[in-house]
């Protein structure tokens, strides 16, 4: 089962839970959403290079690394027929392993599997143009260990956001992190509503690594 890698490379976590600490990406071609602030819409379409790699592969060219956090991203990871043998491959070699996954493809199977991945889900805001693609049925399958992030580029954003984390207690059930779209609205703005909301248990959380480097740069 051939895997198709977009990129490969060593950085650190720019966000949820394990954000600034050394990581493993993996990023897989494809995503049947078209956000409208996405910044790897470049690995999302059938046309963007890509390298095959078996989950034998994958896993060898992490272990090379020495890092221990692994973090598959997108594009739309869950997409990747078979996903579940990279996970269970990697798990299995004392990897902790991440799915940064769009929040509109259900989680269900690979969350009750033996070799379970932490999830970090997106819930895609009105701004995203993608808000009528969300699964939220996924919510029943979070633990402790997981997240919901919520990308907000707008006041109409941060009030939906609000009503989703009530609606579903998210905070009861996983980490919740309230991030700016890059440019797009001032992260005081989001602290002012935070506060004024009494978001208790949600944390705001800023991009790292495009404070770090140049938020077009790839591979980081």
């Amino acid at each position: 089962m051939g895997f198709h890698v977009a990129e490969k490379f060593v950085s650190i976590n720019g966000e949820s839970v394990c954000a600034g600490e050394p990581a493993v990406f993996i990023r897989f071609r494809g995503c049947a959403l078209d956000c409208s602030y996405c910044d790897t819409k470049w690995a999302n379409t059938s046309a963007c290079p890509a390298e095959e790699m078996t989950a034998e592969q994958i896993a060898a060219y992490i272990d090379s690394t020495g890092i221990r956090d692994v973090t598959l991203t997108g594009g739309e990871p869950l997409m990747q027929k078979d996903i579940y043998s990279v996970i269970e491959l990697l798990i299995k070699g004392g990897h902790r392993v991440e799915i940064e996954t769009n929040g509109s493809i259900d989680i269900g199977t690979l969350a009750q599997k033996p070799c379970r991945p932490v999830f970090t889900l997106d819930y895609k805001l009105p701004s995203s143009g993608m808000e009528s693609r969300m699964l939220t049925e996924n919510y029943r399958y979070l633990q402790k260990c997981d997240a919901v992030k919520f990308v907000s580029g707008s006041t109409e954003d941060l009030e939906r956001a609000a009503e989703i984390i009530e609606k579903y207690t998210l905070t009861d059930k996983c980490s919740v992190y309230i991030s700016p779209v890059f440019g797009k609205i001032d992260p005081a703005d989001i602290v002012d509503f935070m506060i004024k909301r009494r978001l208790n248990g949600v944390r705001l959380q800023l991009q790292l690594h495009k404070y770090i480097w140049d938020p077009e740069r790839r591979g980081v």
